[in-house]
């Protein structure tokens, strides 16, 4: 080992440093180019692989600290078998990192892969951020496309590094709703943080999230969705939730797409909720046709109570865009079940609604309408 480190070439360190050196020095500054250079190098090859072979997880993560690990799900044996769920388990997950954040006691977790998360997110939102500041100077389109294509492309580039980028199935049905006058309103499932760069891969043009409002304290994501003047809710504020009505009509009516998620937060285990009202109705005020969306596994790339992705989504991400809705002459209540079912019909296993957890009442809706 001190014969390689010694006959390292200089290239490896600026060679000012190096030549100006003693021989002593020179050895110790090779040592640690060598160490450092391998342990990247691990990382890169290493850390993006699955996540089933990583050790037992650390003490301090207990059994039920992870939980969606053994999630208990009363399906028939023949369903469940037929497809594999993609959560892992607390040993799968690996050595990981607990971290408590805020004053609720959510703990959060980073595993090895979710360091590497942690690695392209220090590469790659400086530089967003920085193209954020820059476009927000230049772009003067109201409704922000080019300052918001900026996050479209992180989005691309942080799912590519992290081996997430998801398989789109659809895509078709995206392209040809937006050429109507009024803007679309895009419905999909909402199981975990990932969604919303997933989302960024396939939606197009410009188009404006319903996020809640706590999100603009997120470094970077907080700075797109202010900037890109997207529309927040504060979920127990009444008067917020009137405002974003009327925002999300005015963005509808002047061509702007919206992407809302029915469910109005995140599910804790991926499985489908019951949605909440409101979103629909700007769909029947404007007449925007409504595009349903299922994104499939982001709740077990990126548990709700984890930090950064636990595991590559490789293979496990989709997107898969359903038939455009028209609300005309509909309720709001068939829209629903419209909506809901094209979701279902793509979800795996682990994500649909129990049957007695789905609370929906089954509403009866005539033929005429399900042809539509």
């Amino acid at each position: 080992t001190t014969t390689c480190c010694k006959n390292l070439p200089p290239l490896i360190l600026p060679f000012s440093i190096y030549t100006n050196r003693s021989p002593d020095m020179q050895f110790r500054f090779s040592a640690y180019a060598l160490v450092l250079f391998s342990s990247v190098a691990a990382t890169c090859a290493f850390v993006p692989a699955r996540s089933e072979n990583f050790a037992r997880a650390l003490n301090d993560v207990d059994n039920d600290s992870f939980g969606l690990g053994r999630q208990r799900f009363s399906l028939h044996a023949s369903v469940a078998d037929s497809e594999k769920s993609f959560v892992l388990s607390d040993e799968e997950v690996g050595p990981a990192i607990k971290l408590a954040l805020g004053s609720k006691g959510n703990d959060k977790i980073i595993n090895l892969f979710g360091l590497w998360a942690v690695v392209v997110s220090l590469i790659t939102c400086p530089i967003w951020s920085l193209a954020m500041t820059v476009m927000d100077k230049l772009d003067t389109d109201p409704a922000k496309s080019a300052y918001d294509f900026t996050g479209k492309i992180w989005s691309r580039v942080w799912l590519a590094m992290t081996g997430s980028t998801p398989e789109i199935y659809g895509l078709e049905r995206i392209k040809e709703s937006v050429k109507q006058e009024t803007g679309v309103l895009f419905v999909a499932n909402h199981a975990s943080w990932l969604d919303i760069p997933v989302l960024c891969t396939a939606l197009d043009p410009v188009f404006k999230f319903i996020s809640k409002g706590e999100l603009i304290k997120a470094p970077c994501i907080g700075q797109q969705l202010k900037g890109g003047n997207h529309i927040l809710i504060e979920r127990e504020d009444r008067r917020s939730q009137l405002r974003t009505f009327k925002e999300g009509i005015n963005w509808l009516k002047s061509g702007v797409s919206v992407m809302a998620f029915p469910e109005g937060q995140r599910s804790p285990d991926g499985r489908l909720i019951k949605f909440k009202g409101g979103s629909f109705s700007m769909a029947s005020k404007t007449g925007a046709t409504i595009v349903p969306i299922t994104l499939t596994n982001t709740h077990a790339v990126m548990p709700m109570n984890a930090l950064f992705p636990v595991q590559s989504g490789a293979g496990k991400l989709q997107i898969h865009v359903h038939e455009p809705i028209s609300p005309e002459g509909k309720t709001d209540d068939e829209i629903n079940v419209l909506v809901r079912n094209a979701i279902i019909s793509k979800l795996p296993w682990d994500q649909r609604p129990l049957p007695d957890e789905d609370n929906e009442a089954p509403i009866e809706i005539k033929e005429t309408v399900l042809m539509n």
